[in-house]
This record gives structure tokens, C-alpha cells and sequence, in this order.
């Protein structure tokens, strides 16, 4: 009874914010872009805002406003193609700016009224569920039913069909653990015994079959420990993993002489010290080597925290220093403002035709002064911003990356970079590349960075917005593990095969359709 009179409370209160923001409420506020606005940045800021709220799941905790704000921004950008009325791009660039700021509006409340709808949308879709093409689009369209109630105000739909998203997702994701990735680990598992893992490896397969065992028996028996069971499972195919690398190195360490593996050992710890720039010690004992190499690995991650934190300090200074600066420019604005008022007052009382005149020159002087400033502040972006593209162009081979301007924002297209099939695992073979995209990043002194995933149309639509999503996210990992910026200042997006650059009806279409797009959006060019 206290549960239901707790429900009813929750959705009488959701239905007097609704009827508030949605019934009541004022329609959508336009704020309009300034006569003077470089139309492709606006359209770059909004396509930058969407690109965000899509990184927040926007776009199916809000789909309807979602889908309208991306409809104002393709037209948009449809209008600047075609070199259309720049009084009609500014008003959807602002429409879009507005329908952005509803959908995630509406998002917000979605969070709070179906909180365990999309927490078992989130745990399947980790767990593979999308692979599950028909099973997985019938539980997304039930999903997206919820959310769009929400938006029409219909919350007690959303709350009374809330359980049955719930339940059909637990499905999906239990089913998900047990075929694919258990299904993966039963492979893996029989992949190593015909390699003879039995023989080479005894206890870590026997390790191994065990856990497999243990968590498919956990599983059946805990339907609802969610967060356990994920853990379980990642842990078992880790280890079916590794089961079948130590086979593999085994047999290969057992058609060898004790001396090759000596050698080969050495050879491994040699160039990690090197890579590391510790000295060379092997004249000395193995584990010694290791200890030198293991102190050196700790004090350059040790020297890179200091200079993070370093970094940060300053960014922090020069954060207040450019803060300063524009209090002073706004305050020199606000003075010269006030002196031509000023002025346009004096004009309006002297008498004289002479006075009048010479304060009107004076007031078209300020007036031209501050445009001809404005001018040559914006000039100097554009002289500083092409300096750094062209640094950043000369990074790249054309194998590795394409780059192009997109108004004063960069593109850097990764052609080098490559996952395995239907993974977002980033390879070794990567690491230079992203070293370079690392650098070209740093060339803008602290940028907003977008990172986009694409993937071909082979598989199911879900599946591939799901996989392109996840890539870009790996990336996006990768560049802050490796502290190169702030969380806020990257954003990372997937497509899908929304977006593609050549026809998916060919291998080398569908080669060029797989991709990360990296946008560069320089400090104060555009603000989020």
C-alpha cells in the first residue's frame, strides 16, 4: 500500500511538471544568431551540442525533439550548400539550438521517471544484445514507446509499462552473457584444448573450465545480481583469453633451446628499457633487469602525474588570465559605450552646428575603431588557427589520416585506424597513430574534441550504432588515459552506417565507410 500511494504521489507530481513545462509552458524560445555570425560555425556549434546530447543517449530518452533538432540541422546545412538566405539558416540553426535544449530537457525527466528501463537497456547492450537483431529492435521500440509517452506528458504509460521493458531486457542481456560471451569462452576453450592446452597448460585450463562452470550455474540461479553476473562473465572470457595466448606461447617455448628463450626474454626486456630509456643491464641477473625496468616504468608515470597536475595549475591561470582579459575588454566596450552616449547626448543638447557635427565624427570614430578591432581580432584567429592546421596536416601521411577544414573547426579522418571485426578493442599497431592524434590536439591548446564512429552497413542497425559508439568511445579512453585532456573536453559519438562516404555495395566502399572522424573545435572559436 505504501508503494502504491508513493507511485501515485511520484505521478502526480511528474504530471504538474509536465503540465508546467509541457502544457503551460511558453513555446520554444528562439534566440536569434547575430546579423555578423559566420553561418558554418553556428551550424558547427549546433552540430557539436547534438553530437553531445547523443553521447547522453538523448537521442532515445527524448527522440522526438531529438529527431526534430538533427531535422533543423541537416536543413541547415542543406541551406549553406546551396548558398541559401542567411536570415533562414540563422532561424534553424536557432531552432535547432532550441529543440536540443528541450530534448534534453525531456531527457532529464525520462532519467528520473523510468530509472530501470534504461539501466536494463544499458546492462544488455554491454552484454551483446544487439546481436540479437529482431529480439533487440522489439525491445528497443518497446523502450522508445516509454520515452515518447513521456514527451506527449502520458507519464503513468511510462511508469505502468516501465516492468515490461525491464523484463524484456533482463532476457535479452542474460541470453546475451550466455551466447556470446560464454558462448565466445566455450570456443575459446575449444580452440586451446585442440591446441593442446590440456597438456601444456593443465591447471589454467582446468582454471578456466571451472569458472565457466561457476558462472554459467551463477547466473541461472541469480537472474537479477546484474552487476555480478557481468563482472563473471568478463572475468571467465579474460582468462579463456589468456588460457589460449600461454598455449600458444608454451608450444612455442617447447620447440625451442633453453638458450633461444633465454635470448628471447632478454630480447623483450631489453627493448621495453629502451623504449622506457632505462640503462642496460644485461650483464645483470633477470629479475634485477625487471626491477630496473619496472623503477623506471614508475618514475616516468610518476614525472607524467606531476606534469598533468602541472598543467592543470597553469590552464587553471591562464583560465583567469583569459577571464581577466575579457572583463577588461568588456569593461574598454562598456566605456566606449558609455562615451558615445555620451557624445549622442552632448549632440542632442548643443545648440551649435559646428559642435554637433565634430561629436558625430567622433562617435562614428569610436564606432569604426571597434569594428576595425573586431576585424583584426578575427583575422588573427583565422591566421592561427590555418598556422596550427597546416602543423597538424604535416603530422599525418595521407595512409594514416585525411584532414580538412570544416570553418574553423578540423577534421582529422583516421584511415589507419582499425579494430578487430566486430570489436572496439584498440590493437598496438594503432599506438603511433594515436600518438600523432595526441600531438594534433595539443597543437590547439586545449580544444573541444568530438570523436566520431562509423561503421559499414553490414549487420543490424543497432548493432552497428552500438559498435560504432563503443569504438569511439575506446578512443576517447585512450586519449584521456593517457591525460591529454579533461572528461568535458571530449565528446565521443557513434553513427553507425548512418554516414557514409561511399556506397556499402563494395569492399573498398565498405572499407572506406569504417572509420573515426576526429573534429578539433579550437579554444574560443566555438563554445558549447
Amino acid at each position: 500500500m505504501h508503494k502504491i500511494w508513493l507511485n501515485s504521489v511520484k505521478s502526480l507530481i511528474f504530471s504538474g511538471l509536465f503540465f508546467m513545462t509541457a502544457c503551460a509552458g511558453p513555446p520554444l524560445k528562439l534566440v536569434p544568431i547575430p546579423v555578423t555570425a559566420n553561418p558554418t560555425e553556428e551550424v558547427g556549434k549546433l552540430q557539436i551540442d547534438i553530437a553531445s546530447a547523443r553521447q547522453q543517449q538523448v537521442n532515445v530518452l527524448a527522440p522526438t525533439w531529438f529527431n526534430k533538432a538533427e531535422s533543423s540541422l541537416a536543413e541547415a546545412k542543406r541551406l549553406i550548400a546551396e548558398k541559401g538566405d542567411m536570415g533562414t539558416i540563422g532561424t534553424n540553426v536557432s531552432k535547432g539550438h532550441a529543440e536540443i535544449t528541450k530534448a534534453l530537457e525531456m531527457a532529464n525527466i525520462s532519467r528520473t521517471v523510468i530509472p530501470e528501463a534504461i539501466k536494463g537497456r544499458d546492462l544488455a547492450r554491454v552484454a551483446g544484445a544487439t546481436t540479437f537483431a529482431q529480439s533487440y529492435t522489439d525491445a528497443e521500440e518497446q523502450f522508445l514507446d516509454l520515452t515518447r509517452e513521456i514527451e506527449n506528458n502520458n507519464v503513468n504509460y511510462a511508469q505502468r509499462n516501465e516492468q515490461k521493458v525491464v523484463n524484456s531486457f533482463r532476457v535479452l542481456e542474460i541470453k546475451a552473457i550466455k551466447e556470446t560471451t560464454l558462448g565466445e569462452v566455450r570456443k575459446l576453450l575449444t580452440q586451446a584444448e585442440k591446441e593442446g592446452a590440456k597438456k601444456l597448460a593443465p591447471t589454467v585450463f582446468a582454471q578456466t573450465q571451472k569458472e565457466l562452470q561457476d558462472v554459467d550455474t551463477y547466473i541461472s540461479a541469480n537472474p537479477y545480481a546484474k552487476e555480478e553476473m557481468h563482472l563473471k562473465a568478463a572475468a571467465a572470457l579474460f582468462q579463456a583469453n589468456r588460457l589460449l595466448q600461454l598455449t600458444r606461447q608454451s608450444e612455442t617455448f617447447r620447440k625451442m633451446q633453453p638458450i633461444e628463450v633465454a635470448l628471447w626474454t632478454e630480447d623483450v626486456i631489453e627493448n621495453t628499457s629502451e623504449k622506457l630509456g632505462a640503462p642496460d643491464m644485461r650483464d645483470q641477473s633477470t629479475k634485477i633487469q625487471i626491477s630496473n625496468m619496472m623503477g623506471t616504468s614508475g618514475a616516468l608515470k610518476a614525472d607524467r602525474d606531476f606534469l598533468s597536475e602541472k598543467s592543470k595549475g597553469q590552464q587553471t591561470r591562464i583560465d583567469g588570465l583569459l577571464i581577466s582579459q575579457q572583463n577588461e575588454l568588456q569593461a574598454l566596450r562598456q566605456k566606449h559605450s558609455e562615451e558615445i552616449s555620451d557624445l549622442q547626448s552632448k549632440l542632442a543638447t548643443e545648440v551649435g552646428q559646428k559642435e554637433r557635427l565634430e561629436i558625430a565624427k567622433r562617435a562614428e570614430q569610436e564606432r569604426l575603431k571597434s569594428e576595425k578591432q573586431a576585424i583584426e581580432d578575427k583575422l588573427a584567429g583565422e591566421r592561427k588557427f590555418n598556422e596550427q592546421y597546416n602543423q597538424v596536416q604535416a603530422l599525418f601521411t595521407s595512409e594514416e589520416a585525411e584532414c580538412y577544414k570544416q570553418g574553423q573547426q578540423m577534421v582529422v579522418r583516421l584511415r589507419g585506424m582499425s579494430f578487430p571485426v566486430g570489436q572496439s578493442i584498440i590493437m598496438p599497431e594503432n599506438y603511433a597513430l594515436l600518438s600523432k592524434v595526441q600531438h594534433a590536439i595539443r597543437t590547439f591548446d586545449d580544444p573541444s574534441v568530438t570523436i566520431e564512429g562509423h561503421t559499414d552497413s553490414t549487420g543490424t542497425l543497432e548493432l552497428n550504432n552500438h559498435l560504432s559508439q563503443m569504438r569511439a568511445e575506446a578512443v576517447r579512453g585512450y586519449l584521456l588515459a593517457n591525460a591529454l585532456t579533461t572528461e568535458d573536453k571530449v565528446t565521443a559519438v557513434g553513427y553507425g552506417s548512418s554516414r557514409p562516404l561511399s556506397p556499402n555495395a563494395t569492399t573498398e566502399g565498405r572499407a572506406q565507410n569504417r572509420r573515426i572522424d576526429l573534429i578539433i573545435t579550437p579554444k574560443g572559436q566555438l563554445t558549447l
